[in-house]
């Protein structure tokens, strides 16, 4: 890895940075016939893959028990760990909760908004070559906060499944756990198996192969939204600490070999600091093979940016995952961005602050998807409906308006639909006056 001026990037380069999909469409194929053999099989496909991309025979898909226990098993340190974040996550969301209303807008118009918890959720929970308790609590959470009735976990099977995140899907309050991982637990989430019971969306990040078939079955069950390898990108000035800008950009290049790593930084000499700071700790980390595949990888690198508005403007463009900011005016330079899935500000925000414990959900977009979209948050598990009330005087004040737009379209039934009870009021109103009299 060596500084780069931003400058000095070539079309193809911009195209890598700001055009990213971590892989995605290169399994798109092989993942379409995957979801295809779980909507027709069941079961039997879901084993036959937890067999060829595992190499687990599972027996029982649910382990809802199993999680349960696992709860109760682990060491007293790692279980409060776990509440404590858990904690913090609900508090959070907690906050999001949106209250139904109904107000009168003016004289016999009524207004108002509802607001449902939708049944029953699927939450998928990474697993593989790391484990992921933390996503356990980011996606269950919410979901119950928000009062869904039923909240159902996949995660891959192992041998062993990781006893901590099992441990974390029970405390954050999952109702079925079942075992199976990757683009096969996406399609057993969406269509259902003889031993799943679909669901009406599936919420959670993945691999490449996960957020694939996340985008397979859209059409039939709802999703968050594609949430893929990692990202970050650094906003660093010359007051940086290239130790800190370094170990952030390890801490998310060691959850993929597609994850991208990103520093802008407008001091060049900090720039090549971070630059020797990554390659040194690199060999020193266990997972190194990792960190060094996210490294190359074309949507990362470490850039120079002539002013702080070049550095602005590129992470604009780029609109991360995770948006870190280490620089002497973090909130000026917050003020002109809006697109970042989740924005740590300061040079003590590690991102793994927010990945575990300070209590923003990690779920975020990805592949510049922020530019439209934000984190998972309660909202994405209730329904929202409008109510509506009109009074025959409100009715009458909208009439007029109503009938000359519906005629403009065409549809003259709408028109109708309303000039039939203004005319029984208005011939009510006639009678009643004849009676007076």
């Amino acid at each position: 890895m060596n500084v780069q001026s931003i400058a000095d990037l070539g079309p193809e380069r911009r195209r890598a940075l700001f055009e990213r999909d971590a892989g995605i469409e290169a399994v798109r194929g092989d993942v379409r016939g995957i979801v295809e053999r779980v909507r027709e099989e069941g079961d039997v496909a879901v084993r036959e893959f937890c067999r060829e991309f595992d190499d687990v025979d599972v027996g029982n898909l649910e382990i809802t028990d199993a999680a349960e226990r696992a709860h109760g098993k682990i060491d007293a340190e790692t279980r409060e760990a776990i509440e404590t974040a858990a904690e913090n996550i609900r508090e959070f969301h907690e906050r999001q909760l949106p209250e139904d209303w109904r107000e009168e807008f003016d004289e016999g118009r009524e207004l108002g908004r509802r607001f449902r918890p939708i049944e029953r959720i699927g939450v998928y929970v990474p697993g593989g070559a790391a484990a992921y308790p933390s996503s356990a609590l980011m996606g269950v959470i919410p979901a119950k906060v928000a009062g869904v009735e039923t909240v159902c976990v996949a995660t891959p099977p192992a041998e062993e499944i990781n006893p901590v995140t099992l441990a974390a899907i029970h405390a954050a309050g999952a109702d079925e756990v079942y075992s199976v991982g990757g683009a096969q637990a996406i399609g057993a989430l969406a269509y259902g198996t003889e031993s799943v019971t679909r669901v009406r969306k599936v919420v959670g990040p993945g691999n490449k192969w996960v957020t694939a078939a996340k985008a397979e079955i859209r059409d039939d069950c709802e999703i968050d939204f594609l949430a893929g390898p990692s990202e970050i990108l650094v906003i660093a000035d010359g007051t940086a600490s290239s130790e800190f800008v370094a170990a952030d950009l390890l801490a998310q290049a060691e959850h993929d070999e597609n994850a991208s790593v990103v520093a802008v930084v407008t001091d060049e000499e900090v720039a090549k600091a971070v630059v020797r700071e990554v390659d040194e700790r690199a060999a020193e980390r266990d997972r190194e093979g990792t960190i060094r595949g996210a490294l190359d990888n074309d949507a990362s690198g470490v850039f120079a940016a002539r002013s702080m508005s070049e550095a602005i403007s590129f992470a604009e463009a780029y609109a991360a995952e995770h948006l870190s900011i280490q620089a002497d005016e973090d909130e000026a330079i917050l003020s002109r961005i809006d697109s970042a899935g989740s924005v740590f500000l300061g040079s003590h925000t590690p991102v793994a602050a927010g990945d575990y414990a300070s209590g923003t959900n990690h779920v975020l977009p990805t592949n510049g998807l922020a530019k439209v979209t934000g984190g998972l948050s309660v909202e994405q598990f209730l329904r929202a409906s409008t109510v509506q009330r009109l009074s025959p005087e409100g009715l009458d004040s909208l009439s007029d308006t109503i009938d000359t737009l519906a005629r403009a379209e065409g549809l003259e039934g709408h028109a109708e639909s309303v000039a039939v009870r203004v005319s029984e009021r208005a011939e009510t109103e006639e009678e009643r006056d004849r009676h007076r009299e």
